[in-house]
């Protein structure tokens, strides 16, 4: 083992931080890479020299807010920052959802919030007419439907008397019959059924800097919230009775990361729509490269999930412009291959032991 020559520590020791931390490195500057790149690439092309130059004459407050600069501040950039917290909101409420039932398939669709949260928007939109288009009114619906499945898991997991198994299974009970209540509702549509479709498959061609106002903020707090529970998520994955033994307070630590899951989800989808496979992908995936931890896990997952949203929503942008492909769908087409591999070698690996 060698000293360093400016303080006499072992390079061990001095190379330990940075190799802790490279994968938040790494992934932050692929987020900032991907929303230059978003930046950039569209209808009309902006070179990224250009696309640098401009964002630092916005930030000196010299912006000449010409047809360029309205394209990039006010049509790509809120769009860009509503992809990266909706990704952030629903990698966290993801990672909260597998610590919480001990399960690597949970997800907040899979426990009905999404599902509850496309249904208030969906019967908002259909009783509210057009008004329902208006920022105060479905996602307040939407976000209400998603709080409220949460609140009777609330119920159920009162006093901690029900399993994790439990819950995971009555939320999937409760989901469905919130997706075939939307269902219902969209027979019901009419000519609004095209419209309503297209929400629920999910996308950003509604963003404006007053969803990007109401969503980064929830974001950003269930981000802090998640990493200060760190050390009691740690605590979970060893199951509720050696959480209890340890001197964790098992029902409360279950209501609070039920209600970052439902609040993160449910602002998400109401300005949104339902985009899947990101809250299960991204933390499976990042529990395989970086351990258990939930004190890297938690800004690894939040970078990684901003990142994939950027890219899948430019995605849906370029590959058919000038159409654009619902989000969700290109979310779905990558992530369902992805999780099948997964699930594939985890199933090889236990065969073989």
């Amino acid at each position: 083992m060698t000293a360093s020559a400016s303080g006499g520590l072992p390079e061990r020791t001095l190379r330990a931080p940075l190799a802790r931390h490279s994968p938040l490195v790494l992934l932050s500057l692929a987020m900032l890479a991907s929303a230059c790149l978003a930046l950039s690439l569209g209808s009309v092309h902006v070179p990224t020299a250009e696309v640098v130059r401009r964002c630092a004459q916005a930030a000196t407050g010299q912006a000449t807010w010409d047809a360029t600069d309205r394209i990039l501040f006010e049509t790509r950039l809120p769009r860009i920052l509503l992809a990266a917290g909706t990704g952030v909101a629903l990698a966290l409420a993801g990672l909260a959802a597998q610590t919480l039932f001990l399960n690597p398939l949970a997800s907040p669709y899979v426990i009905g919030v999404s599902s509850g949260s496309a249904l208030g928007a969906v019967i908002g939109m259909l009783v509210l007419g057009a008004t329902a288009w208006s920022f105060e009114t479905v996602p307040l619906a939407s976000a209400a439907f998603g709080i409220s499945i949460t609140g009777l898991l609330f119920v159920l997991a009162s006093g901690g008397r029900h399993t994790s198994q439990t819950l995971l299974l009555a939320g999937i009970a409760i989901g469905s019959l919130c997706a075939a209540l939307t269902a219902g509702a969209l027979y019901l549509a009419e000519e609004r059924l095209q419209t309503l479709v297209f929400w629920l498959m999910g996308g950003f061609w509604r963003a404006g800097w007053r969803d990007v106002k109401l969503l980064l903020p929830v974001a950003t707090l269930v981000w802090l919230a998640l990493w200060l529970l760190s050390p009691t998520m740690d605590v979970l994955l060893l199951g509720r009775r050696s959480a209890h033994d340890l001197g964790v307070n098992v029902p409360r630590a279950l209501r609070c990361l039920l209600l970052l899951i439902g609040v993160a989800t449910a602002v998400a989808v109401s300005l949104t729509g339902i985009i899947g496979f990101v809250d299960l992908i991204v933390p499976h995936l990042l529990r395989r490269v970086l351990g258990a931890g939930h004190r890297r896990l938690v800004p690894a997952c939040a970078l990684a999930g901003g990142t994939l949203m950027i890219l899948a929503d430019l995605a849906a942008r370029v590959l058919a412009s000038p159409a654009e492909i619902p989000v969700g769908i290109v979310t779905a087409i990558l992530g369902a291959p992805l999780f099948l591999w997964l699930l594939l070698r985890r199933s090889t690996r236990e065969v073989g032991t």
